[in-house]
């Protein structure tokens, strides 16, 4: 008879190198969050995609970040009806229960939803085609962009997944609480896009939409190569309200 497998080898094998190495220095951390709970100031929507995790891009510490992924950090505006609601409800937890102070929709290159969005030959995966109608949040965008035949796939891509944050960003003000909390300053939103092949992260600047990036003409793997602990930069700080002066991009 076949030995169960409780869980793939790759997972047993991290979770033994996390016990041994980050638990291990961050115990008491972990206990103090099991004893008083969670208090995160910073809530983001990001992508289901693996190669986009927030904790890891932003380096959280246990407890930093209140998380919810879903298919292209999509963002639907408030609906309160009979229907099942994954984002609204973390939504509605993180503001009104953890009170968080910053909420922030994070984007990432090369993003599948969006692609799909673009495509209008794409088929349904299956015939309940969840994807199709959730990506339909942002189907009048993908239209007109799609269509823009002076844009290369590429351009139209990235152009696609910034549009989409805003446009998120936008729905989340159509939740009361949070354009409540916002507008008494208790609340701020945030813009956010990570480009997976180079690591570089853009933020949104508040007043013109335009994506701008924080650490421009930083070198980082030349302070990697000196051993450096890092910039000391806290998250809220790398998304600025003010506008630096480095291009926007698509």
């Amino acid at each position: 008879m076949d030995e169960t497998v409780l869980l793939p080898d790759r997972l047993l094998s991290g979770y033994r190198s996390f016990m041994l190495g980050r638990y291990s220095g961050e115990a008491e951390r972990y206990r103090q969050l099991a004893r008083e709970g969670q208090t995160p100031e910073t809530m983001v929507i990001a992508c289901c995609d693996s190669r986009a995790a927030p904790e890891t891009i932003f380096d959280a510490a246990p407890g930093d970040l209140f998380v919810v992924r879903n298919v292209a950090n999509l963002v639907p505006p408030y609906t309160p009806n009979a229907d099942f609601h994954g984002t609204s409800a973390a939504l509605e937890f993180g503001v009104q229960a953890l009170k968080v102070r910053h909420i922030i929709v994070m984007g990432h290159g090369r993003c599948g939803g969006i692609k799909a969005a673009l495509d209008p030959e794409m088929q349904p995966l299956s015939e309940s085609d969840f994807i199709g109608k959730w990506m339909s949040l942002v189907r009048e965008s993908a239209e007109t962009i799609g269509a823009n035949d002076l844009l290369t796939a590429a351009e139209r891509q990235r152009l696609m997944e910034r549009v989409s944050i805003r446009a998120s960003l936008a729905n989340l003000r159509t939740f009361p609480y949070i354009a409540k909390n916002e507008a008494e300053g208790r609340l701020t939103l945030h813009g956010a896009w990570f480009d997976i092949s180079t690591g570089e992260l853009w933020a949104m600047d508040q007043d013109t939409g335009d994506f701008h990036r924080p650490f421009e003409g930083h070198d980082f793997a030349a302070e990697a190569g000196q051993g450096a602990a890092g910039t000391g930069e806290t998250l809220a700080g790398m998304l600025p309200a003010t506008k630096p002066e480095d291009a926007s991009g698509p």
